[in-house]
């Protein structure tokens, strides 16, 4: 199985620290973000990651390299100076993926979840995984229902956030135009576009999945949030 982070990002947020580093390798325990996502799919037994990058580029193959120190091969899916936005991203990934499930994380989150107890062939389109809502999310994403299926809304289960990790299989991108409509961006070449309202469509159809994880998982969404996992990761904690 392959995968892909999420690593294109502005990292807008976290200035001034992502006006010289990309938000994914900013450090929290002594090493970048995104390491702890390499070290965590290899693990699994992923050996082909793809990262996709714009916003200082060429940071991410001299810090990482070809990913040979964990074990992986890291290919690199340039978008240009503009990021693709997450829909966008994972189409223009799709040619370095292949036509398998592959799983995708995102760069500037922090967890704990072993990637192992993803599903290989999902049953549906996406496998979601969820957490508890956190306090500058309270309102949470998603539902998930006893039966195990994701929805947009309330289906008798519990709103949770989505953790930016998830498993897809690249059918989910096949009508991504009449998902996307005349969405701004969607007319670029190669388009921009989220995820988002394509993981909607595919709950809509009941074909997306999705499972809690119950451990640590941070949004590094702000400085304040970077500090405290820093702190955290060190202590152990």
């Amino acid at each position: 199985m392959k995968a892909l982070v999420f690593a294109a990002g502005l990292g807008e947020r976290m200035r001034p620290l992502t006006d010289t580093t990309p938000k994914p390798l900013l450090e929290a325990g002594g090493q970048p973000l995104i390491a702890w996502h390499l070290e965590r799919l290899a693990a699994t037994g992923v050996r082909d990651v793809v990262v996709n990058t714009s916003w200082l580029a060429s940071q991410f193959p001299e810090r990482l390299g070809d990913g040979s120190r964990w074990g992986l091969r890291i290919h690199y899916s340039y978008e240009g100076e503009t990021p693709l936005e997450t829909g966008g991203g994972m189409l223009h990934a799709l040619p370095l993926l292949g036509d398998a499930p592959f799983i995708a994380v995102n760069g500037d989150v922090w967890c704990d979840f072993d990637f192992a107890r993803l599903p290989r062939e999902p049953d549906g389109d996406a496998h979601l995984v969820l957490v508890d809502n956190p306090g500058h999310h309270p309102a949470g994403d998603f539902v998930l229902a006893a039966d195990g299926r994701v929805h947009s809304e309330h289906a008798g289960g519990t709103r949770l956030t989505f953790a930016g990790i998830g498993v897809y299989r690249p059918s989910l991108l096949d009508a991504w135009r009449d998902v996307i409509g005349e969405a701004p961006g969607a007319d670029r070449t190669p388009p921009r576009f989220k995820l988002a309202p394509l993981l909607r469509a595919a709950m809509v159809r009941g074909a997306a999945s999705g499972e809690h994880h119950r451990g640590p998982w941070t949004d590094v969404g702000t400085p304040q949030r970077l500090h405290a996992l820093s702190r955290q990761v060190t202590s152990g904690s």
